[in-house]
């Protein structure tokens, strides 16, 4: 069903704009950025990278499914 589908994908948006909403703010912060090893700095530049390419994907899909 369309609908139940286009509800599913809406809610894993919403989830992951909140997701990445913290990952920036934490990216954000001079004080996390200099004071956290460059691996975990760089796992979330990752981590925010993948999810920016996961949500244009799907709010792609919605838009093909509306």
């Amino acid at each position: 069903d369309l609908d139940v589908e286009r509800a599913r994908l809406r809610k894993e948006i919403s989830r992951l704009e909140g997701s990445l909403a913290g990952i920036e703010k934490k990216l954000a912060n001079e004080k996390f950025v200099n004071n956290a090893a460059a691996e975990v700095v760089e796992r979330e530049r990752h981590k925010k990278s993948d999810w920016e390419k996961n949500l244009k994907k799907l709010n792609d899909i919605l838009n093909t499914l509306s």
